[in-house]
């Protein structure tokens, strides 16, 4: 429950006019999930009895209209409704087995389909087709779960709502609670909504407005309750302080070294496993590569830094959205960890995930049934840092920062229920029964193969300029995460914004750079490991070019080029080198390099010096990491001329006169000089990039040099 007073989303009665009845609902739905004190993200249903005429029979017919599997209520569409008759649903009851199989209920769903709507139904559309009421929300607000979580849960609702408000004991979600819940309403009249033991809330209205409004008060009553007693009280939360948050620039300096080596093991561990992930990783006996979320908001700097800290973790959490994505509890990891480097630092924080994972696989061991999914990865989602805060791990940036999410939802529960009462986690055994739920794993089995980047983080430096962008683009298109580096404050902006429209915020990150400065470098590759948990991928790309004779070239124009272009590359590959080796989960190195390094051209002494120095030092870097699993690559362009930053300036100009041509013949000059007659663009190059960084193409290909260059005899490599 977030501290904030504002009020809660009004309903717009000119806007709801303009509505009918499936866009009433779409209408209540999205306002109901923009405000995160009333649902989690992807949590709670809603739905509506709605008439209309059946397609076969031209009869006007009950149609239930209920949000489908999967999805979030804040975002969605009206393809996010499943649609199923009435009747038919009603028919349902005849079939029904009792408890022991109310699973095969499930499977009669489809039979039950308005329309032939594709959207599959979720294991709660029994509950909402079960209530009598036309509009049905059920929702996951912290102030009504605190409650829900309480040890006198029962008598406190009904001390907070005065009656109201109806109370169920916790029950797995499916066809029995369904008609458990139209029982209990069927013998309390007048009922405004049920509150569900460790769960969250039911709640209707007659129409779409009405039953928002409902929703939307009782909410309200329980979060001013719980305000107004935890102040009579005068209860310390969380049993009070124990801890002093760190300063800023110590916090993410231990994060810096830390998160990596964290990052690393997890994904050995997860390997190790040879099984998917509780977040929906694969199966398979390799690395699997995971991504960091870092949250240090109020609520989690509290809790962290509390007195109650260590018991409450272990009671785990209660909601079954909470743990299904981030597992029944968290590790917690001593402070006495960020002190350590190195060897030491590894093993400790190895010696943790070691004792969590035994725990894990204990757990399911006690708990699992006989025909139990097998053991997952058993490694943390959720990791508390004393002084520092909370950082999630999962298969991708999102899924790791909605952990995070539902973990500050497990952490107001805990608050609100222990200020006023108890909290109480789910029992053990209810908690693995809805974690290895057949019904959960057939949905993670149906999930779509992730693309091959997934999991992988690319740091690319000249990010902002054309051949940066287009390698940027070419991760991205394939699931990647993205850290633009580039000295342009004002490109670097733009370009990581116009990337985040398109490929969604948590995959793009942007952070000026200037890789001729030591400090510049070391604190791009702190902050990706802090955004993203480290590096995966080098793209050394950031550039220029100049041209001049011999006898003209200056040393500082000399110095300029091995700043950038040699200095630069040494720079920002021994810091990714540094990262991926604490890791330990291999990497690749891709310099793009020159033609030029290759073969000399005349009045570019400082450039071509300077390219071939990367070439050298690629190759050196490939042998020092292949112990490592860090593989080292050249991509070798030649006369990237549209988009390349590089021919804006003089450089242009130059090569136009070393050639003695105008300006506007450069790129027909190129094309026509190259073997095959063709134009190489920025995209040319993302695509060799691309093979060099990903291991499911060039695995076994390290010390290589690849020319895109449509063919310059001069330049072969051998």
């Amino acid at each position: 429950m977030t501290t904030t007073t504002a009020p809660f989303p009004r309903w717009d009665d000119a806007r709801a006019a303009t509505l009918d009845e499936p866009g009433l609902l779409l209408y209540r739905s999205n306002l109901l999930g923009s405000d995160l004190r009333i649902t989690n993200y992807g949590g709670g249903n809603t739905s509506a009895k709605i008439m209309q005429k059946d397609p076969l029979s031209g009869q006007d017919v009950e149609v239930l209209w209920v949000k489908g599997s999967g999805g979030d209520v804040g975002s969605m569409k009206l393809d996010g409704f499943s649609t199923l008759y009435m009747d038919k649903l009603r028919a349902l009851k005849g079939l029904y087995r009792g408890r022991e199989h109310e699973d095969e209920m499930v499977g009669y769903l489809p039979h039950c389909t308005f329309n032939l709507n594709s959207r599959a139904a979720s294991i709660d559309t029994p509950l909402h087709a079960s209530l009598p009421y036309l509009h049905v929300d059920h929702m996951h607000p912290d102030a009504v779960i605190a409650i829900a979580a309480m040890a006198n849960s029962e008598a406190i609702t009904r001390q907070v709502f005065e009656g109201t408000v109806g109370w169920l004991p916790w029950l797995r979600p499916g066809y029995e609670l369904g008609q458990q819940l139209a029982a209990h309403d069927a013998a309390h009249p007048g009922l405004r909504g049920i509150v569900l033991g460790g769960h969250g809330l039911f709640s209707w209205g007659d129409s779409a407005k009405a039953c928002y409004e409902n929703t939307v008060d009782l909410i309200e009553r329980a979060q001013t309750w719980l305000t107004s007693e935890r102040a009579r009280r005068h209860v310390q939360v969380f049993g009070g302080t124990a801890f002093a948050a760190l300063p800023e620039a110590e916090r993410d300096r231990t994060l810096a070294r830390v998160l990596p080596v964290l990052r690393g093991l997890s994904a050995e561990g997860a390997a190790s496993a040879g099984s998917s992930a509780a977040d929906g990783s694969p199966r398979g006996g390799q690395i699997v590569p995971k991504l960091l979320h870092l949250n240090t908001s109020p609520e989690v700097l509290e809790f962290v830094n509390s007195k109650d800290l260590a018991p409450l973790a272990a009671l785990g959490t209660s909601c079954p959205d909470h743990f299904l994505r981030t597992k029944i509890r968290p590790l917690v990891v001593p402070e006495s960890v960020y002190g350590l480097s190195g060897a030491d630092l590894k093993d400790k924080l190895g010696e943790l995930l070691a004792a969590y994972r035994a725990d894990y696989a204990a757990y399911h061991a006690r708990c699992k049934r006989p025909n139990s999914p097998a053991l997952r990865d058993p490694n943390p989602v959720v990791v508390l840092l004393p002084r520092i805060g909370m950082v999630t791990i999962a298969k991708d940036k999102a899924t790791a920062r909605i952990a995070g999410e539902f973990y500050v939802n497990a952490i107001n529960v805990m608050r609100e229920a222990n200020a006023v009462d108890q909290y109480v986690g789910l029992p053990e055994q209810e908690a693995f029964d809805i974690e290895y739920w057949l019904l959960e794993e057939a949905k993670l089995q149906r999930m779509p193969k992730p693309k091959p980047m997934v999991g992988k983080v690319a740091l690319v430096t000249g990010g902002a300029g054309g051949i940066g962008q287009a390698i940027a683009r070419r991760m991205l298109a394939d699931g990647g995460c993205v850290v633009l580096a580039d000295i342009d404050q004002e490109a670097l902006d733009s370009v990581s914004a116009e990337l985040a429209k398109a490929h969604g915020r948590d995959h793009v990150r942007g952070v000026r750079c200037d890789v001729t400065d030591e400090a510049s470098v070391i604190a791009a590759f702190d902050r990706a490991a802090i955004e993203f948990g480290g590096v995966d991928i080098l793209v050394s790309n950031a550039g220029i070019a100049s041209a001049a004779p011999i006898e003209e070239t200056t040393l500082a124009l000399w110095m300029r080029n091995q700043s950038i272009l040699a200095t630069g590359y040494f720079l920002v590959g021994r810091e990714a080198f540094k990262q991926m080796k604490a890791q330990g989960t291999g990497g690749s190195i891709v310099m793009i390099a020159s033609k030029n390094g290759m073969v000399a051209s005349a009045q570019a002494t400082a450039y071509c010096a300077a390219k071939a120095a990367e070439i050298q030092l690629s190759r050196s870097f490939a042998l020092e990491g292949a112990p490592l699993g860090i593989r080292s690559n050249v991509v070798n362009p030649d006369a990237v001329i549209r988009g390349s930053k590089i021919w804006t300036g003089k450089w242009s100009e130059e090569r136009a006169a070393a050639n003695k041509i105008s300006e506007q013949d450069l790129e027909a000059f190129y094309r026509d000089r190259s073997m095959l007659k063709r134009s190489v663009f920025p995209e040319d190059i993302a695509e060799a990039t691309y093979f060099f960084a990903a291991e499911h193409l060039s695995a076994k290909s390290t010390g290589n040099i690849l020319n895109v260059d449509a063919g310059n005899l001069a330049a072969f490599t051998r």
